[in-house]
């Protein structure tokens, strides 16, 4: 597209002061547009330190000033967006609402539908981002405590990071961004009504030691939100009113909010809750199949999880041993499901369990974040330390990140699901990346060919939601490892130090490279080198759409791995300096 001319800007310098909640939700709006509407029918160009983007139907150009270009097309954006007046030409700044209107109104000239619910989801999310603006951050000493709960933004490329149903007062109660922690809410279920499942010996012991219960009954812990929510459940009161459940009340040690909202943890083990609370796209509650389906892998991944260990011993991943809920008789005298699943809580094994002695687990979402929000961040674990260690960070964590999530599909054929959300990264003393932990089975998923046994040994309602077909699963993978994960830890590495972003995807193929070299190069893998485009999640598509998470389409991007493309991008920028 041509771009009008204008007055000219270099491109700003990186800072560490966090946008406003306003900036926030128009910059996020514009990233999305930019990823999966304008972007891939070529309506944007860069100019003159801006980016200008097109939407093709409703014929508005919108104008934003950059920190900084990426050959990934991923820029850095800085201050207000504005929108060219169609009389004179001259520019007017747009608010991030009236930007969600533009976005309303081009994906219904797009998809020739409409969707009541966007515009509120995007006001909820600009609150969400606003209250985790103005909660106070740093309170934990813990350092991974406090990197679950630094992300007051959210996911840059999701037009709703922060939308979510409930109270505002819930949230401010429960929310990582508000460095929540509290007691969870205690009640007793007679033994012969307990819905549990175990992988190993034991694995029940993490609920079993948070309370002491009445003989003949067994502990099942509620986060206390969902309890509240479910106070007038019909079944859950008469279960009270008959003692079938007993209501011990708050009780036992604090947990603490991790960034997924639903999963807490104590230090010692991670609970996954039901919260029926919508977040961002999806009801965070634990279906019936997932409560299964997440002790179900843990006991048949158990010799593929500890063959990739023993092969690439600086990566783990946190089993799913347990769970436990209530099954309780409905009014028609069968379980009341929705009660199984509001109460059903899985167990996680908790960190000590993997990270290697003397390492600092930290999310990997926070050492990725656009702002350094924590000690987490990347800045901070470089500090002023110059582009040659942080060449150095860089090898270190492809090798140790890239090379299992790849043998696990072609090796095991199983998916992996490792965004920012699902890892931590584990740090030495210096700062270095010593070991990278997988966490989340909910994401993990197998392809059928792989498994058919498998597969066939369970019931239907669980082996279905548990499976990826060959080409779903390779682009699960590759979004969540090389788009979610790898560019944007790649991009903060690259607000550092700009003149390294070739360097640093050439690091990124030449991991690729050794490792088929050393485990053979399939078709697929093949292909990823040779720079097809890679698959990004299409965000904005699918909560236009109102269809759940699974099925989500992507849109592609044109790769930085083309060995050509990095060759060349390289040496213009050798000639350019």
């Amino acid at each position: 597209m041509s771009v009008p001319s204008g007055t000219t800007h270099a491109p700003t310098t990186a800072s560490d002061a966090l946008p406003t909640a306003d900036l926030a939700a128009a910059h996020t709006l514009l990233n999305c547009l930019l990823r999966e509407v304008s972007g891939p029918e070529h309506q944007t160009a860069v100019d003159d330190g801006h980016l200008f983007l097109r939407l093709p139907r409703r014929g508005v150009l919108l104008r934003v000033a950059l920190r900084r270009t990426s050959l990934f097309g991923a820029h850095r954006f800085t201050g207000p967006v504005a929108e060219q007046r169609p009389g004179d030409g001259s520019w007017a700044e747009v608010d991030w609402l009236r930007l969600a209107e533009h976005t309303r109104a081009e994906l219904s000239l797009r998809t020739g539908v409409s969707n009541d619910e966007f515009l509120a989801q995007v006001r909820s999310s600009h609150a969400g981002v606003a209250a985790a603006l103005a909660a106070p951050r740093g309170k934990h000493t813990d350092p991974y405590l406090s990197s679950e709960q630094s992300l007051p933004l959210g996911h840059r490329f999701h037009p709703t990071p922060k939308a979510r149903t409930g109270a505002a007062s819930a949230w401010s109660s429960y929310a990582p961004e508000s460095a929540a922690t509290f007691p969870l809410r205690m009640l007793a279920v007679r033994e012969e009504l307990v819905a549990q499942e175990t992988a190993t010996q034991h694995a029940t012991a993490a609920l079993d030691r948070l309370h002491p219960v009445p003989e003949g009954y067994l502990l099942l812990p509620a986060h206390p939100w969902q309890y509240a929510l479910l106070a007038d459940h019909p079944t859950l009161l008469a279960a009270l009113d008959r003692g079938d459940i007993l209501d011990l009340g708050p009780g036992g040690a604090p947990f603490t909010a991790t960034a997924s909202v639903r999963t807490l943890y104590d230090g010692d083990t991670f609970l996954k809750f039901s919260l029926n609370v919508r977040i961002t796209n999806c009801l965070r509650k634990n279906a019936a199949y997932e409560l299964s389906g997440a002790v179900a892998l843990t006991r048949l991944l158990a010799g593929a999880l500890d063959d990739l260990a023993v092969r690439f011993p600086g990566s783990a991943v946190l089993r799913e041993p347990a769970y436990r809920s209530a099954a309780v008789a409905g009014p028609d005298g069968r379980t009341d499901i929705s009660l199984l699943e509001g109460l059903g809580v899985i167990v996680r094994e908790g960190l000590a369990h993997r990270v290697l002695p003397g390492a600092t687990a930290l999310l990997a979402g926070a050492v990725a974040d656009e702002y350094p929000t924590s000690g987490a961040h990347i800045s901070r674990l470089l500090g002023d330390t110059g582009p040659e260690r942080a060449a150095a960070w860089w090898a270190a964590y492809t090798r140790l990140l890239i090379p299992p999530v790849l043998a696990a599909y072609f090796d095991h054929g199983l998916v992996l699901e490792p965004h920012l959300q699902n890892v931590l990264v584990c740090v030495d003393a210096e700062g270095m990346p010593a070991q990278v932990v997988f966490r989340d089975l909910e994401g993990t998923k197998l392809v059928p060919e792989h498994h058919a046994d498998t597969l066939a040994s369970l019931p239907a309602e669980i082996a279905g939601p548990m499976t990826y077909d060959a080409q779903r699963g390779w682009d699960r993978v590759v979004y969540c490892l090389l788009v979610n994960h790898v560019a944007e830890l790649l991009a903060a590495v690259a607000d550092l130090h700009p003149h390294l972003e070739t360097r640093l995807w050439a690091q990124v193929r030449a991991t690729i490279e050794a490792y088929a070299a050393e485990h053979g190069c399939p078709p697929r893998l093949s292909a990823l080198l040779a720079g097809v485009p890679l698959p990004a999640k299409a965000n904005l598509l699918t909560r236009w759409a109102r269809v759940a998470d699974r099925e989500a389409g992507y849109v592609r991007l044109p790769s930085p791995l083309a060995e050509e493309l990095l060759t060349r991008t390289d040496s213009l920028w050798s000639t350019a300096r």
